[in-house]
């Protein structure tokens, strides 16, 4: 029962139709009992200040943030924690004493999987990562965390590519971070023992494409591991190409999950939050469970 009271929290982006964060998050509420409401918000790059202006107005608790905007958000607000400053992006901001406050619950999410399903020493692995926009720094960050030995990231402009790198340049985990233009992929992927993507590419609408030909996958090692960061749809094109050569294959569901969760606990205050809840309500919604 929404009422007047009902709080109000919700994800923007631009395009957001697609997003699966208000069916795990309202389930997770109700099973709670909150008297929250999670809705998506389509917000425009150009009208993002604005939106956040308003947001505030009408008295907004908290709000995940999506492509395109986790870059550019930074600027609109009060305090940035250490997490989100090291990646240099935010998907999660929450209202604290009339202050927004930004941080990155990505990396957690990101690491969820792998740390849980494959307990590994990931010092010898090699990680490589397609594009280099805000998610891609969350893995970055992640894969600094776990330790690997040498992490390439591609993407297509070349200054921006180096940008990317500079940025990271205080980092004492990351004295092992290169970047490539995509044209030099190819002599990557067969050291690949982490391929992650992080474009939209395979993602609404571009349903039928993958940042990869099956040519290229072919060459993936043996025991490697490939990662979407998309959900929707389950499995992307890039995914399936992976099952096709054989690899280990981690969609974006449980990322989603575990990000959803981190935020839910920052905007509930509330020490522990139905996972497995969330979890249940996106796989059947996605028709998953048959």
């Amino acid at each position: 029962m929404i009422t007047g009271k009902t709080k109000l929290l919700g994800v923007i982006g631009y395009p957001v139709e697609h997003s699966l964060s208000p069916v795990m998050h309202n389930a997770a509420i109700a099973h709670l009992g909150l008297d929250y409401v999670y809705v998506p918000f389509p917000i425009e790059p150009q009208n993002l200040e604005v939106a956040i202006q308003g947001f505030a107005t009408i008295g907004v608790v908290g709000f995940n943030i999506t492509i395109p905007h986790k870059k550019s958000i930074l600027s609109l607000l009060s305090e940035i924690l250490p997490i989100a400053k090291a990646v240099g992006a935010v998907n999660t901001v929450s209202r604290q004493d009339n202050k927004w406050i930004g941080t990155n619950t990505d990396i957690e999410g990101f690491l969820a999987p792998l740390r849980t399903t494959y307990n590994q020493d990931w010092s010898q692995t090699t990680a490589v990562i397609l594009g280099n926009g805000g998610a891609a720094r969350a893995v970055v960050a992640g894969c600094a965390e776990l330790g690997c030995d040498k992490i390439f990231v591609v993407g297509r402009n070349a200054q921006k590519l180096e940008e990317f790198r500079k940025s990271w340049d205080n980092s004492q985990q990351l004295q092992n971070l290169h970047v490539h233009t995509w044209d030099f992929l190819p002599n990557l992927i067969p050291q690949a023992n982490l391929l992650v993507n992080t474009t939209p590419i395979g993602m609404y609408p571009k349903l039928e494409e993958s940042p990869l030909s099956v040519e290229e996958m072919a060459n993936l090692p043996a025991v490697a591991i490939a990662y979407d960061l998309i959900y929707t749809p389950n499995p992307t094109k890039f995914l399936k190409q992976a099952q096709q050569v054989g690899v280990i294959v981690i969609d974006g569901l449980e990322m989603l999950v575990q990000q959803g969760a981190a935020a839910l606990k920052i905007w509930s205050q509330q020490d522990t939050v139905p996972v497995d809840v969330m979890r249940q309500a996106l796989r059947q919604h996605l028709g998953l469970n048959q």
